[in-house]
């Protein structure tokens, strides 16, 4: 049972991902989410969570023939881990009352550590007669300007009013997770009526190193719908033209930070004279590490005592046949799923790198086509490639690109024998087995524009090493052990280390594949095994519950106590 006024942080985020089948999230933002919830479960946060419902999900992918991508309603039901919330609150949206329920999900730790989140609904039997509100918490994401102003006004304003209507009478840091929650201060200016005061109360987390990323709405859409929350000096603070989320949630917060080393410096140069820490982000170690190596490295833990940082440690005690062993498992898993959902057959002895993410226009998800007749020359009879992602459903680039992976996977078949496949319905099931079966997980986005890129830190954890552009967290990550995988290019500060040319880029992936990476795969199996050792290391610093500690300490405020502070159960 929670003890709402023991409760201390207010997360807030447009989408946390709880489990595959509860579809209230696309991607990196929702998963980063649910493995903070897991962590602070696990340590014992004193948090409670927000989020919205979304009864249709994002959508489910489907990929044609033709090598298009084809998105279908998600039709689930909330099952009886959902509790629904007896409380029905009531906001004002374009000066009309809508009813808001709940729903409450809880993320339970390993000491038993209850995390409520609860999810906004106004799908509720209160609203007959409301059918255009019904609509609002339909579908995560809906481009519509309107829509979209509406459901972050749901997660910003009827969020806390929920709260302070359970009882949660505690709560003195409210977190905003990217710009989608900063109507939440403007709830808190009208209920406490002091600038400072809201600022006291609130912390703000940017996942964007893009300026076209940060949401901005036009001033009419605004006073049309939240009215009486706008207040007549807004433009002072949330921009001149348009009402800049970021700026907004910058303004009202007393800490801001960004989610890696250098999308913190990036960030600094796009909002000058902001002080902005940053904290790298994690991925939580027990839910990601698959459970062949999982069970090696808790061989090597005395049964009964907390698992801790050393527990990466243990790597280095296992067997180099285990190790590899452990991951020919995960590796068959991946194929044997691979072979019943593509009509390309893999083959369980070949290299397999594997790229899967959203699919956008930065992440440059074709550019290892970028020269067929080179990759045919250095993959032939050795490498075969698995692609995975969802491109947003408005997003006609992104739908042309996953449209290029299936007629360039065509060619490179018919003209050349090299197996490529895209697996359609990219959820955390399929991302789960992708980080742990690939050999090689590849990551070539365009500079400064990655934040962090958690699915490298996946990879990592399961030995999976990383071939990457140094940028987000392989920045990091390289540094503190360059032999967990290879960098595409040079680092920061170097020469060269700003440039975006494909073409460059690609004839350095080429010749990392030719001279690094097929060699010692095939005819190098200790240095191979040895390198996985090093990349499942990099779990010790990349975890949620290294980000969570710091969260609570630099940003949360929390008073180290044994409660949370010496827990450290990945």
């Amino acid at each position: 049972m929670v003890i709402k006024k023991n409760r201390k942080i207010a997360y807030f985020s447009m989408e946390i991902a709880m489990d595959s089948d509860i579809p209230t999230y696309s991607g990196g933002l929702g998963v980063l989410a649910g493995d903070t919830v897991r962590s602070a479960a696990d340590l014992e946060i004193p948090l409670v969570a927000i989020t919205l419902c979304y009864d249709k999900g994002y959508f489910y992918q489907q990929i044609s023939p033709e090598g298009y991508q084809v998105e279908k309603e998600v039709r689930w039901e909330f099952s009886k881990e959902f509790e629904p919330v007896p409380k029905i609150i009531e906001i004002k949206i374009q000066g009309k009352p809508v009813k808001v329920g709940a729903w409450k999900y809880s993320v339970i730790g390993k000491t038993g550590w209850e995390i409520p989140v609860y999810l906004l609904d106004t799908e509720v039997p209160q609203a007959d007669g409301m059918e255009w509100a019904k609509n609002f918490t339909h579908v995560l994401y809906d481009a519509t300007p309107f829509q979209r102003c509406v459901q972050e006004t749901l997660l910003g304003i009827a969020g806390p009013k929920l709260l302070d209507e359970l009882g949660y009478s505690g709560l003195n840091t409210y977190h905003l997770n990217e710009g989608h929650a900063s109507f939440l201060t403007l709830y808190l200016l009208k209920k406490l009526k002091d600038e400072e005061e809201v600022k006291k109360r609130c912390i703000f987390t940017t996942h964007t190193p893009v300026p076209a990323g940060h949401d901005k709405f036009e001033y009419s859409l605004i006073q049309d719908v939240l009215r009486d929350y706008v207040p007549p000096n807004i433009k002072d603070y949330a921009g001149e033209d348009k009402l800049n989320m970021t700026k907004l949630a910058i303004h009202f917060t007393r800490y801001v930070n960004a989610v890696a080393q250098m999308h913190g410096k990036v960030s600094r140069e796009m909002f000058p004279g902001v002080e902005i820490d940053a904290i790298t982000n994690g991925v939580h170690s027990r839910f990601w590490t698959n459970e062949y190596l999982a069970e090696l490295l808790d061989e090597f833990t005395n049964e009964g005592t907390p698992i801790t940082e050393s527990w990466f440690d243990k790597v280095w005690k296992i067997d180099p046949d285990d190790i590899w062993e452990a991951h020919e498992k995960a590796k068959y898993d991946l194929i044997d799923y691979q072979k019943s959902h593509s009509s390309t057959l893999f083959e369980e002895e070949i290299l397999t790198i594997g790229f899967a993410r959203r699919v956008t226009g930065y992440k440059r998800p074709t550019l290892i086509f970028n020269n067929l007749e080179e990759l045919a020359r250095i993959a032939k009879n050795k490498i075969q490639f698995i692609f995975a992602g969802k491109a947003h459903p408005r997003d006609d680039q992104g739908k042309g690109f996953i449209k290029e992976i299936h007629d360039k996977a065509d060619e490179l078949w018919h003209s050349y024998r090299i197996k490529v496949c895209f697996l359609g319905h990219y959820d955390m099931d399929l991302a789960k087995m992708m980080v742990s079966g690939c050999d090689v997980w590849l990551n070539n986005p365009r500079r400064y524009r990655e934040a962090s890129g958690t699915s490298g830190m996946k990879a990592s954890h399961n030995g999976v090493l990383n071939l990457s552009i140094l940028d987000g967290w392989w920045i990091e990550g390289y540094q503190m052990d360059p032999k967990a995988g290879w960098a595409i290019g040079p680092a920061p500060g170097e020469s060269g280390a700003d440039e975006n040319n494909d073409d460059l880029a690609a004839k350095r992936i080429y010749k990392l594949l030719e001279e690094k990476v097929v060699p010692i795969f095939y005819y190098n199996r200790n240095e191979w095994v040895d390198r996985m050792r090093h990349a499942v290391g990099l779990g010790k610093f990349f975890n949620t519950n290294r980000m969570v500690s710091e969260y609570a300490k630099r940003a949360w405020n929390l008073e180290e106590s044994p409660r949370w502070i010496s827990r450290v159960n990945l």
